[in-house]
């Protein structure tokens, strides 16, 4: 069994701060390195003593912060990896997310949600992030390990998910998995059939104490 535990970062400074994260390199605040040790002994304790472990992780700070606690906790280093970053907000990452809001134009009900222009100077469009996370995925998985942890935020998790149970992009436009800070998805693909599961979907019992 090949399991991959998808963690969405903990609260960030621009949370708390109401700024457009995205691209915009905020760091986790006291309260998310907290979490982020929380999120290492819950993923440590799902893991097996004696299993080898992969651990990548999205370049940015807050991502960084995340893997390093778990990278701490396992004894392993993590491989940063810029595709698995947020969905960039363009001129809108590090504003007020009242700006993002007042200038925001919505995907519409159907036709080509994939290219869709949300109105923001330089922003990504979902294809554009689905076309580096795909392949990042992709390149996860050519390893043999069964366990692998991957860090990333919270829009991205949907294109991972998309990504493991190989859905086709045109579709992918209308995908969401919902996740919040500090959550923890788990991905399975069994060795007989080799079908993929998505086993948990953004539990956050681990944080109850907080």
């Amino acid at each position: 069994m090949r399991i991959v535990y998808v963690v969405t970062h903990p609260e960030a400074t621009h949370h708390v701060d109401h700024l457009v994260g995205g691209w915009y390199d905020s760091a986790l605040t006291p309260a998310g390195l907290r979490d982020a040790e929380a999120i290492a002994a819950a993923v440590r304790a799902r893991i097996p003593e004696e299993a080898e472990v992969e651990l990548y992780s999205s370049d940015l700070r807050r991502t960084v912060q995340t893997a390093d606690a778990l990278a701490a906790r396992l004894g392993v280093v993590a491989t940063l990896d810029d595709r698995l970053r947020e969905k960039s907000y363009g001129d809108a990452g590090g504003r007020p997310q009242r700006w993002l809001d007042d200038r925001f134009r919505p995907p519409p009900p159907v036709g080509d949600r994939m290219t869709h222009d949300e109105g923001i100077p330089g922003a990504e469009t979902k294809a554009t992030l689905a076309h580096r996370i795909y392949p990042a995925l992709d390149d996860i998985l050519r390893s043999d390990c069964r366990h692998q942890i991957i860090v990333t935020h919270g829009g991205a998790l949907t294109f991972v998910i998309a990504a493991w149970i190989r859905m086709p992009l045109d579709a992918a436009g209308y995908a969401h998995f919902h996740a919040t800070s500090g959550g923890i998805t788990e991905l399975r693909e069994d060795d007989y059939f080799h079908n993929r599961q998505l086993h948990t979907l953004n539990d956050t019992s681990h944080l109850a104490d907080r």
